[in-house]
């Protein structure tokens, strides 16, 4: 008897082991519970995310892109009270720019409430009226360790902005945010594009704005297919994405409602060589390049951003999205999976699960210990 209990034990450890290995090799989705509006960005040894918080902004910090629950916590940025950004506090990004880190954001001076003599001038009701773009700047190199302040609200004509992001390329610096037609226009949401002389400051004047797309095709809009008015219908959330092995430039933005179900990302690539030439952008319209996948309940996926495996031979999408689609915004979380790239050098993105999927490359046990 106690040699088959002492076997038994042994049989026991194998399993246990055999299970750790498998699970250090895999993981599931989602990879933050009750979150949205991911920015992931990988320097050094650690991955940096920022979220919505609403009241803040917040830096994560994680050696492992699959699993943050024990990562450490940064709180970068807490307005104070009775400015124009210091409620709803949206889709921050960390960005570093010639050697310097910058968060952009949008926020809004009263949780989204604008008194009913601005209300009554849109064409529906309005309130996101107010939100605007601010940027932070950074004290140091290190994106952990420094000190983030007020730098300066970009300049988006005192017209409704969010989603904004920065957009690279040989010819300059350019800010590419979800806009109106107008101050009052409320729907539809685009997105617009103006050239930058630093990460601070708006070059272009209202008149050299363009506007990159409109939300024109059937699942840009909400309920999908709708006919009767611009109501509900998107663009937002852009974020560029570069082939490094062929050069080519995307903006992967979202479309449709952000707590709907067919919430998903649309592309648009850069097939000329001037980024404020909207004639030199082609709009994939054939459909969402990422959507909803019904069959394993992943619903909304979009407003995504783009890093790679420690190794930097993968490439992945984090992205948010929501189990149940009938609880909006609260019911969303954050995912990531690996993507690769088609024939043609656009982004080939899979379908959205829950996994399990295998780690990135690179990522391992011993990882772990770095958080």
């Amino acid at each position: 008897m106690a040699l088959l209990a002492l076997f038994t034990l042994f049989v026991s450890f194998l399993t246990l082991s055999a299970a750790r290995v498998n699970t250090s090799d895999t993981y599931t989705n989602p990879i933050l519970p009750t979150a949205a509006d991911p920015w992931v960005i990988r320097n050094g040894n650690y991955y940096y995310m920022t979220y919505t918080t609403n009241d803040n902004v917040t830096i994560l910090r994680s050696s492992i892109l699959t699993d943050w629950t024990n990562a450490d916590v940064k709180l970068a940025f807490e307005p104070p009270p009775g400015q124009n950004y210091s409620t709803d506090l949206w889709a921050p990004e960390l960005h570093n720019i010639a050697g310097s880190w910058y968060i952009i954001f949008t926020a809004d001076p009263n949780y989204d409430s604008p008194p009913p003599e601005t209300d009554m001038l849109c064409n529906f009701n309005c309130p996101a009226v107010n939100h605007r773009m601010y940027v932070l700047q950074g004290s140091t190199a290190d994106p952990w360790t420094s000190n983030y302040t007020m730098k300066a609200q970009l300049n988006t004509y005192d017209q409704f902005a969010i989603d904004g992001t920065y957009f690279q390329h040989s010819t300059g610096l350019y800010h590419v945010y979800s806009c109106w037609y107008s101050a009052y226009e409320s729907w539809p949401s685009n997105l617009c594009i103006t050239k930058m002389s630093n990460p601070w400051t708006v070059e272009s004047n209202v008149t050299e704005r363009q506007i990159l797309s409109v939300p024109t095709q059937p699942w840009e809009r909400t309920p999908y297919g709708r006919m009767q008015n611009d109501r509900l219908s998107s663009n937002e959330g852009p974020e560029q994405l570069t082939n490094l092995k062929t050069g080519q430039q995307f903006i992967i933005y979202s479309a449709a409602r952000s707590d709907n179900r067919n919430y998903c990302l649309g592309q648009l690539e850069l097939v000329g060589e001037d980024p404020m030439n909207n004639q030199d952008w082609r709009k994939n319209n054939d459909n969402c390049v990422f959507y909803q996948n019904a069959l394993e309940h992943a619903y909304g996926v979009g407003h995504a951003s783009f890093t790679t495996s420690p190794d930097g031979t993968e490439d992945f999408i984090v992205y948010h999205g929501m189990e149940d689609p009938y609880s909006g915004w609260s019911a969303r979380n954050i995912r990531t999976q690996k993507f690769t790239w088609n024939a043609d050098g656009t982004p080939n993105f899979p379908r959205p699960g829950y996994g399990p999927y295998a780690v990135p490359s690179g990522q391992n046990s011993s990882m772990s210990m770095m958080t």
